[in-house]
């Protein structure tokens, strides 16, 4: 081999290293799945993602304030296109209180009078169910279950979620403690607000540990904003009120939830990574708890509280939205779902 050829070898592999070396650490400093993509994604999707709604039959409600809230936030949203030729993905309203046989109808009518459903039996469209929708008999039903994007409540019931396809809205917190940053001086291991179930099992298991503070209730907003700054870890129980991780995120403590089961709706699942800002401890080992945040994650703790701060913005609900905020990373995971392109001039990054 030639000197020539040599050095060009070995600039090569100095390249070669410095690239690879270069995201392994930027996805050990950074809470995304895809760290060197997200901003030029996500900028693509403020500049090329349009969405057509179609109209609905009559005046509809949701059950959840989320839900309501990204509604509203959609409808006034530049993603919002009257040509429906142009649009990206069709979104079908329709009331959280509305029967089966009801939705069954309204896709109905869509296929019989609207073309742009019949293209794609659906995989083009999205719509809300905050509980979600089960597997059901009706041909027009088992079209939009499996076929269109689900946009649920999170936790969404067993069953009604389907991983890869589906979307899970971020709880809005039902306290908005007013932001301060966090204090690194922990005071106590492990916060629980439990919400007033004091005959929960998790409850009898921690409540004479006086590393672990639980209560039903903080006193204050104040109050609450101490709790969750000067904690380590939040717990949460998996299918109860979950509403507080959000603002856990924000204020530095690391959410620790209890499951049965591997979480397969957590919000935001193919955008942040998950299990490098929050722990999920099996239910059959609460009684280990302690020693699980102590010996797994104690190490780890300052890494996690930090990526986990960077991520809370994506748990951010604005009447008026903001960057990154909750509305526009929903955006941002249909945009990445986008199914079908009719047109070789539209983006497929």
């Amino acid at each position: 081999m030639s000197t020539a050829s040599f050095s060009l070898l070995l600039c090569l592999s100095f390249f070669t290293y410095t690239n690879v070396h270069s995201k392994l650490l930027s996805q050990l400093t950074s809470p995304y799945l895809s760290p060197t993509t997200i901003i030029p994604h996500y900028q693509n999707m403020l500049e090329a993602f349009k969405i057509f709604i179609y109209t609905p039959d009559e005046a509809f409600t949701f059950n959840s304030s989320a839900e309501s809230l990204f509604y509203a936030s959609l409808q006034n949203s530049p993603f919002v296109t009257h040509d429906a030729e142009e649009a990206h993905l069709f979104f079908v309203p329709f009331s959280s209180n509305l029967s089966t046989r009801s939705i069954a109808r309204v896709i109905r009518r869509f296929k019989e009078t609207i073309p742009y459903w019949n293209r794609t039996l659906g995989a083009d469209h999205f719509y809300l169910s905050c509980a979600g929708l089960g597997y059901e008999s009706d041909r027009n039903l088992v079209e939009l279950k499996k076929n269109a994007v689900q946009i649920s409540c999170f936790p969404t019931p067993d069953g009604n979620f389907i991983p890869h396809k589906d979307i899970s809205l971020p709880p809005l917190a039902s306290s908005q403690a007013p932001y301060a940053p966090a204090n690194k001086t922990a005071s106590f291991l492990c916060y629980f607000r439990h919400g007033g179930i004091k005959e929960s099992i998790l409850v009898k298991e921690l409540v004479n540990d006086p590393d672990f503070l639980i209560e039903s209730q903080p006193s204050d907003l104040l109050t609450y904003k101490e709790r969750l700054a000067t904690s380590k870890f939040c717990l949460f129980e998996y299918g109860a009120d979950v509403s507080g991780i959000g603002e856990a995120l924000r204020f530095g403590c690391v959410p620790a939830v209890i499951t049965d089961h591997p979480i397969k709706d957590l919000p935001f699942m193919d955008v942040l990574r998950w299990q490098e800002i929050a722990v999920f401890v099996p239910l059959g080992v609460v009684k280990e708890l302690k020693h699980v945040l102590v010996r797994t994650y104690g190490d780890r703790h300052e890494q996690m509280r930090k990526l986990g701060v960077e991520a809370s913005k994506h748990f951010v609900w604005n009447e008026l939205p903001q960057p990154f905020d909750s509305f526009h990373t929903v955006m941002y995971q249909l945009w990445r779902r986008r199914y079908t392109i009719r047109y070789p001039r539209r983006s497929t990054v």
